[in-house]
């Protein structure tokens, strides 16, 4: 999830935005779609807050709308206060949107087949958790949990939320069967990987990192062929064992492309230079230079 600065003021252009409104929206009703057409129908669970309500609602037979409200109210308060106002605001319209459909729709079960259930309504549930997070808030209020406890644990989000949920489908081997909580494993990492995917996008930006003996041609070739802004450190290289004492001055040359450019590029420095060192690595977020809008580089 991309964590703001915190705010005092709510930013109501941000929130009442048209784009955001949508995603928010779709978000929501494919997150419904999900779980009355695939999860709860046949006792699947997703992680989080989500995974807690279909639990607590096979168990107790209470409104699983009511859960879904309770639960997430006290991680609103916690992103209130740590992540700012209009997070908060656009979390409480995604619940609230959540929790409606829940409670006024009507939908008939998709199919039986586990499989089907565990991988589409993973797909369907991921992908409209992503697009709330688009929108600048979040559906699941386990995401809130994991930042604030990360603080003070060290522990990463991934690792927090794992733990989080270990209970969840502890508590559905132990309620429904092994069987069950291990489809619903399935479930949660379709999901994962379905939230990920459109969060970060078929275009998610890695790191480029060149050393070369050819770096002015391999400059020409980003900047001028390419129109890819890029950075230049003042390095050393050599150190080999057998030979630690020599070692020569060389750029390091970094550029951001998406991963859709990287064979492509590889492939073009190595015609230029078959010897050339380059690393490649992810990153999770760009922006400024010349970078331009939804994810594509000049």
């Amino acid at each position: 999830m991309k964590i703001k600065h915190k705010s005092d003021l709510i930013n109501w252009g941000q929130v009442w935005n048209l784009k955001n409104l949508l995603q928010i929206l779709v978000g929501s009703g494919m997150a419904v779609f999900a779980m009355k057409g695939f999860m709860i129908p046949n006792r699947f669970m997703d992680g989080g807050v989500t995974g807690i309500s279909i639990l607590l609602h096979e168990i107790s037979h209470i409104n699983i709308s009511i859960f879904i409200i309770v639960f997430n109210l006290p991680f609103i308060y916690l992103g209130y206060k740590r992540i700012g106002k209009t997070f908060a605001v656009q979390t409480t319209l995604a619940v609230i949107l959540l929790a409606a459909g829940l409670l006024f729709s009507e939908i008939p079960p998709v199919t039986t087949d586990p499989l089907l259930i565990a991988i589409f309504g993973g797909i369907l549930i991921g992908t409209g958790v992503a697009l709330v997070i688009r929108s600048g808030g979040v559906i699941d209020g386990a995401e809130v949990i994991a930042v604030f406890t990360k603080r003070r644990t060290g522990f990463s989000n991934s690792e927090i939320i794992m733990l989080f949920n270990t209970f969840i489908f502890a508590g559905a081997a132990f309620h429904f069967g092994l069987e069950t909580a291990m489809y619903s494993l399935i479930t949660y990492y379709s999901a994962t990987r379905a939230t990920d995917y459109v969060v970060d996008g078929i275009e998610q930006y890695t790191s480029i990192n060149i050393i070369s003996s050819q770096h002015e041609k391999i400059k020409d070739f980003l900047v001028n062929e390419l129109g890819k802004g890029i950075t230049v450190y003042k390095g050393e290289r050599g150190f080999l064992p057998g030979s630690f004492d020599i070692k020569s001055d060389c750029e390091i040359i970094v550029t951001i492309v998406t991963r859709l450019e990287i064979n492509q590029i590889q492939d073009s420095i190595m015609d230029i230079d078959p010897k050339a060192f380059i690393y490649i690595q992810s990153i999770n977020e760009a922006s400024g230079g010349i970078l331009k809008e939804k994810g594509h580089a000049k």
